[in-house]
């Protein structure tokens, strides 16, 4: 075993038992065993799965957005007191002050993308094992938590005809083309591509109030907007079907959530916000985000004791008429 396949143990013995566990159970519900749309199913219930457990660290992701955006303002001051200043004390106190602001609003910057990095490791598993799965060695002695038939059915297992270990670069390639690999790569791709291009759009369009709009995070975010489609269509030619099944469907499961928590509880001053406003006033029900206006009730009651002279009402001097 190689230093990588050591290293990716962990990994893709927890994503095979998984794996292995859910296709058991839809073939104890009756799905054929060999069929592509049992392990399909099986890898959505495994995104499933990851994406429920890693629930927690996509709350403080928005709670790290948000409090991001917030703090734009200051940030734009912070960079405007600094502007022109590139020598080493003005920057290392630039960044002193920064990492001050982000500790008093108890923000991470790190926690935005923290989500999707801690998918990597069952990304690159899948990635690992449905590579490994094609080798003689595992076909006979298993891979992970899956047995040997499980590794020969995952492997030989088709979907509308194309197997979960295709890839659309070595497809595309070979001769003659296998272009029923390749249509249905590009296919996905394109899926993958474009769920990921709306899930980053509708973050900036709906979630992002005017001041975040304007800053250095905004410019950031916008960077990803179409940095990481085109690192997906890089990537995406060479991953087999099953690693594009698995982050396709992470991609839905992302814009459905994100709809869910920018509908329901969006950052203050934004779109979205509006929009809930407006939802909410057709209701009868107040705003959001709006602090209540003073009433009587609020005025300090009168205690009796004497607060000083008062101004009193001037009398007019009627003026004597002339005889």
């Amino acid at each position: 075993m190689g230093f990588f396949d050591t290293l990716m143990t962990p990994f893709t013995w927890a994503v095979s038992f998984i794996l292995s566990m859910f296709h058991t159970g839809l073939t104890f519900l009756g799905l054929d065993p060999q069929s592509g749309w049992n392990w399909t199913i099986s890898i959505i219930l495994l995104v499933i799965v990851i994406r429920v457990i890693l629930i927690p660290l996509f709350v403080r992701q928005i709670k790290s957005q948000r409090g991001m955006q917030i703090i734009q303002p200051e940030v734009q001051k912070l960079q405007a007191k600094y502007k022109g200043k590139k020598d080493p004390v003005s920057r290392q106190a630039m960044a002193q002050e920064q990492q001050a602001l982000f500790k008093k609003h108890k923000v991470n910057p790190f926690m935005t993308c923290l989500p999707l990095l801690a998918q990597m490791p069952i990304f690159f598993a899948l990635f690992w094992m449905l590579n490994r799965m094609r080798q003689e060695q595992y076909q006979q002695e298993g891979y992970g938590a899956l047995s040997a038939g499980e590794v020969q059915s995952f492997d030989g297992s088709e979907l509308l005809g194309v197997g979960m270990s295709d890839i659309f670069l070595p497809s595309f390639q070979s001769d003659p083309t296998q272009w029923n690999v390749v249509i249905m790569t590009s296919i996905m791709i394109v899926a993958m591509v474009l769920t990921q291009f709306f899930t980053q759009k509708q973050l900036m369009s709906k979630n992002m109030s005017e001041a975040a709009l304007q800053g250095q995070f905004a410019q950031t975010q916008k960077m990803m907007l179409y940095m990481l489609p085109l690192v997906f269509v890089i990537g995406g030619v060479n991953f087999p079907v099953g690693v594009l099944i698995y982050w396709t469907a992470t991609n839905f499961w992302t814009m459905g959530q994100q709809w869910w928590v920018i509908r329901n509880n969006p950052t203050p001053g934004s779109l979205a916000e509006k929009e809930l406003n407006l939802r909410r006033a057709a209701k009868g029900l107040p705003p959001v985000n709006e602090k209540p206006q003073s009433t009587t009730e609020d005025k300090p009651k009168p205690t009796g004791e004497h607060r000083g002279q008062q101004a009193q009402p001037s009398k007019k001097k009627k003026r004597k008429k002339k005889r």
